[in-house]
């Protein structure tokens, strides 16, 4: 198995059918409306591991190739690749500093490709955008971004707009975004749609993916299904210490496997290290990476805990994941409760304007929370294996792991 992100987003990996269709279906769009004086939009729903960015790199790589075919109507356009998640910019960055059509300059982060444009008093003509569910949706000065939504001003400086969308990957109230939200601002432009649903990255079984959704998208707590470990390595540890070194033990076999977490233990940009305590585990969580290399391809790295900001978007062969303190079973129930007082991500939950009902932000809050453990469920291609922090939903998970592996045996 590949364990370069390199390889795994590289334009040239073999794409399916569909995948394929769906490529030449948005550069058909794209001629059609790359000469017309208002923007178009294609949209690409999908979730975690349904190839979202595959097709993405395979098409960029297509269409700068037809900017240098004079018969195309494509001809000399001026083109993007956006995506505000510096750990998979640097992933393209890489690729694009191997191949003749990709220019890095071309990769860029929202935030630079608007200012760069209005410095320069510019327009693009087709911008590609990954995980566009990481958009601002408000202005945000630290960052430098003074409009009220990147994705408007985006449209606003290119004739083609070509994007990524997944809900369930949401994880801040400054880039808060729902499908309601997204379509308000597409809806009033030439548009299409498409919907991938096939699971890539995980090798696990269509029952077990339904339990990971039914424990993040509704808060209920399944039984394990009893195929969980067909095809896959799904465990439930009651000890974080054993579960962390039996992932250091897939890390010697196969590489690429690591420790994730959930918010709820301390955590403060200050450049010093803050540590993760279960019992006899003790990890620091994920230092800030100043590489060009990927948090998880960093060998050091299995000495740290990794957190939803340096594993969004990548691939694991194995994940050992830490369902922390803002997660728990509520007693007497099958059903999940999430604890926002437990949060320790002072980003999560940055005030808005446009949200002023408390039962509102409350009820969004909660799913960034969920969503947050969704995309640290979606990270292991080969295995999975889980520790949960609240005691109650500990011993519940233990319990129906243990039923589960009995009725296969």
């Amino acid at each position: 198995m590949q364990n370069n992100a390199a390889d795994k987003l590289s334009p040239f990996k073999k794409l399916t059918v569909e995948q394929q269709h769906l490529i030449t279906q948005i550069i058909s769009f794209t001629k059609q409306h790359i000469n017309r004086n208002f923007p178009a939009v294609f949209t690409i729903y999908g979730e975690a591991g349904t190839g979202k960015s595959v097709v993405l790199s395979s098409l960029f790589y297509q269409i700068q190739k037809l900017r240098h075919d004079k018969t195309s109507s494509i001809y000399q356009t001026n083109n993007y690749f956006l995506v505000n998640h510096p750990e998979i910019l640097k992933v393209y960055r890489q690729i694009a500093g191997t191949l003749p059509n990709l220019l890095k300059k071309n990769f860029q982060r929202p935030t630079t490709f608007i200012n760069q444009l209005d410095k320069k008093n510019e327009h693009a003509d087709i911008v590609i955008i990954d995980e566009a569910h990481l958009l601002l949706s408000k202005p945000d000065h630290y960052n430098n971004f003074y409009h009220e939504n990147q994705l408007t001003e985006i449209i606003k400086r290119s004739k083609v707009v070509i994007l990524v969308f997944d809900p369930y990957q949401v994880l801040k109230m400054k880039t808060l975004w729902t499908k309601d939200r997204l379509e308000k601002i597409i809806d009033p432009y030439p548009h299409q749609k498409y919907h991938l649903k096939h699971q890539f990255r995980m090798t696990a079984s269509s029952e077990l993916l339904s339990w990971f959704n039914s424990f993040t998208k509704h808060k209920i707590i399944d039984p394990i299904p009893t195929n969980a470990n067909s095809n896959y390595d799904f465990r439930i540890f009651d000890n974080a210490e054993k579960m962390r070194k039996e992932i250091v033990k897939r890390n010697c076999e196969v590489g690429l496997s690591r420790v994730l977490s959930t918010s709820g233990y301390p955590s403060t940009l200050d450049g010093g290290k803050h540590y993760i305590q279960e019992g006899k585990f003790k990890m620091p969580w994920d230092q800030y990476n100043y590489t060009a290399t990927p948090w998880a391809e960093i060998p050091k790295t299995i000495d740290e805990v990794g957190s939803i900001y340096t594993c969004q978007g990548f691939d694991l062969n194995y994940a050992g994941i830490i369902i922390g303190p803002p997660i728990s079973q509520i007693p007497g129930t099958n059903k999940i409760r999430v604890n926002l007082d437990k949060i320790t991500d002072v980003e999560m939950f940055k005030k808005r304007k446009d949200l002023s009902d408390p039962r509102e932000i409350k009820t969004l809050e909660e799913e960034m929370v969920l969503n947050s453990l969704n995309v640290l469920f979606k990270r292991g291609i080969k295995g999975t294996y889980l520790y949960a922090h609240d005691p109650l939903l500990r011993k519940t998970l233990v319990s129906m792991f243990k039923q589960a592996t009995q009725k296969t045996k």
